[in-house]
């Protein structure tokens, strides 16, 4: 019989599918189960109405054969088949569906059809030099035969077929320079890329498959058998009822699909129908991957279209801020390109995302409130990377991560939430002429906190020693204590939490600790000793932007704040970042009134002995430096300084 041409497209069209659409050779095979499954639906739904069709719907099934010596995968279905008109539609003419016609025909809930579009059955002439489709439609004693090799065209001939249905046998390619088809041939590669896409097909896939037994009646002789598997699931987890599914079930697919070691922390189970209809299955780890806050870490949930895998890990499903979710989506409404692997358009994935995005908050939000020691735990892994997410794109998401957020609270030694440092604020006494009025008994009575107060470094224990932090602690005033990179700049986002203004105790900013009686004193103090604070800054020259009075101090005798909106630790986390720009806070070097290194350095100032004065001025400059955590320029230089001051306190 003479060769047909492809009708609709050329050689160009086909080679290109062949070898450019499809990512992966392994895809030929998901793409044949899915046609196979989709024959499948289409009898399953003729039987709806047609009680003379004999199959119950435990009959389907999908059958692998392979032969080596062949070198041919067969794959074989019991569905509707197809009559030798549809193989010239539907084979003979590149991108032509009969899945997609018989989709928007029938709108029935029970018929889920895969394909979309007739290119997948393309992909086999990735691993195929010849492929053959014999085919009999249910109802008809007519079967037909079409082969092809590929662009160059096709045949349609009648053949013999015992049953309704349709078989598909590749013959594959020998092996070529690099290129392995071999590999196909082996039926634990097979077994392997059906549990990998077609897992979840609803209908079996079956094959023979050999095992090795011990003999009976025999010690050491065994003998090869072979047994018709299953090689699928069928019911995906995420589709069956969460309270039939056990703690152990969600564990064990979890670490199997994932390739975790440990149970999930949390478990979130989401099914939506309506603009955006999909069923999910999401898993918070119960610790960080080695990787995840490298470059090498990949995002993503795992995709699927009608329990078929579209893609391994499809990171438009996530916001970057929850990149520590693990899990899949299965949705039916997806619109994908002609090879199935992307999506073709992404207004279903961004409403998904939204609905994903507002679940995983709500989740995250009841174990903070519910499970207070297994979200510290969850936060201690997690918790930078939603940090993270409250600075990145200038803030545009701290609305929906600021009440997530947790930092080390002064007073209670612990992790707690910005919500519950406001809560925590002390109270105002309520006035002698409130009480007794309406107000009275229905007003709570208001903080005289005016700011959330902050200090940033390296450890909670170096924080715990910072000069400024006496006098707060001392108001009964609480302090966040920030220990990660980017927790400054995190709170410098936010601006505020419930009217409240983030103020880190180390900077210039007035603190709002003192009255306004105190105020006045320390300005006429500094006024009275402009002269010895002009001096010290003289002798520290362009270290420091100022030197004055403290009114922040309790026992220490100076330290360093800043002016501006740069801090000294964010100073030193952006100089330590590679290939930066140097940067520069305005230092302060404030200095305590009340300590007696004060009067010393009055008397230094008064009687004119400028070099020692300088000494002075330079020691305390460079503890406080010590004491913030910063380096100092020249330690030898300090050292010295110090014993000197020493040996002349000794004499």
């Amino acid at each position: 019989m003479a060769v047909q041409q492809f009708k609709a497209e050329s050689k160009k069209l086909l080679d290109l599918m062949i070898h450019s659409i499809y990512t992966h050779k392994e895809i030929f095979l998901r793409e044949l189960i899915s046609n196979a499954s989709d024959a499948l639906d289409k009898l399953y739904f003729k039987s709806l109405t047609d009680t003379t069709i004999p199959l119950k719907k435990e009959d389907y099934a999908i059958h692998l054969a392979v032969d080596k010596g062949l070198r041919t995968i067969t794959i074989s279905d019991n569905g509707i088949g197809m009559t030798k008109e549809e193989l010239e539609n539907n084979l003979g003419t590149i991108a032509k569906s009969g899945s997609l016609d018989f989709k928007r025909e029938n709108t029935a809930d029970d018929i889920d059809i895969i394909g979309q579009f007739g290119v997948g059955f393309y992909s086999a002439f990735m691993v195929a030099s010849r492929v053959t489709v014999i085919s009999r439609p249910y109802g008809s004693e007519e079967a037909y035969k079409w082969e092809s090799t590929g662009a160059e065209g096709y045949t349609i001939t009648p053949c013999q077929k015992d049953s309704f249905g349709t078989d598909i046998i590749l013959v594959v390619k020998e092996n070529v320079d690099e290129e392995n088809y071999d590999e196909f041939l082996d039926e634990y590669r097979l077994v392997s890329i059906v549990k990998k896409y077609s897992d979840y097909i609803r209908y079996p896939i079956t094959m023979n498959r050999e095992h090795s037994r011990k003999k009976e009646g025999t010690e050491n002789e065994y003998e090869t058998y072979t047994e018709l598997e299953t090689l699928n699931s069928m019911v995906p987890l995420w589709k069956r009822d969460k309270k039939d599914v056990s703690e152990e079930e969600y564990n064990n697919f979890y670490k199997e699909k994932f390739m975790d070691f440990s149970d999930p922390a949390h478990v979130i189970v989401s099914k939506t129908e309506g603009s955006a209809t999909y069923n999910a299955l999401l898993f918070i780890p119960g610790r960080a991957p080695f990787n995840y806050y490298t470059r090498e870490y990949e995002k993503g949930l795992q995709l699927y279209a009608s329990g078929v895998l579209i893609m391994d890990k499809c990171p438009d499903l996530l916001p970057d801020y929850f990149s520590f979710v693990k899990g899949l989506v299965d949705s039916q409404d997806l619109s994908l390109n002609i090879s199935r692997e992307m999506l073709q358009h992404d207004n279903q994935l961004r409403l998904i995302r939204t609905t994903l995005e507002r679940k995983i908050k709500n989740e995250l939000t009841a174990m903070l409130r519910n499970e207070r020691e297994k979200y510290d735990e969850f936060f201690k892994n997690f918790g930078l990377q939603l940090k993270v997410g409250c600075y990145e794109g200038y803030g545009a998401h701290k609305d929906t991560l600021k009440d997530l957020l947790l930092f080390h609270s002064a007073k209670e030694n612990k992790l707690i939430t910005l919500e519950e440092y406001v809560q925590a604020m002390p109270k105002a006494e309520q006035t002698e002429a409130a009480e007794g009025t309406e107000d009275s008994e229905t007003k709570e009575p208001e903080t005289t906190q005016k700011y959330i107060y902050y200090a940033a470094g390296s450890s909670v224990e170096q924080l715990a020693k910072l000069p400024a932090a006496e006098r707060v602690l001392e108001k009964g005033y609480d302090i966040l204590y920030l220990t990660d990179n980017v927790d400054e700049f995190a709170l410098q986002v936010l601006h505020e939490y419930e009217g409240k203004e983030f103020r880190n105790i180390s900077s210039g900013d007035d603190l709002g600790l003192e009255t306004e009686e105190e105020k006045e004193a320390a300005k006429a103090q500094n006024e009275e000793n402009k002269d010895l604070f002009a001096a010290m800054k003289t002798a520290l020259g362009d270290k420091v932007a100022d030197v004055r009075l403290s009114t922040r101090l309790k026992n220490h005798p100076v330290c360093i704040t800043s002016e501006g909106a740069l801090s000294v630790e964010m100073e030193k986390v952006l100089n330590s970042m590679p290939n930066a720009e140097k940067v520069e806070s305005k230092k302060v070097l404030e200095v305590n009134g009340s300590h007696p290194i004060f009067g010393v350095l009055q008397s230094l100032q008064k009687s004119g002995n400028t070099q020692k004065l300088s000494d002075y001025s330079n020691v305390l400059y460079n503890q406080a430096l010590l004491i913030e955590g910063l380096s100092i320029e020249d330690p030898v230089a300090y050292a010295q300084a110090v014993c000197s001051i020493m040996a002349e306190k000794a004499e």
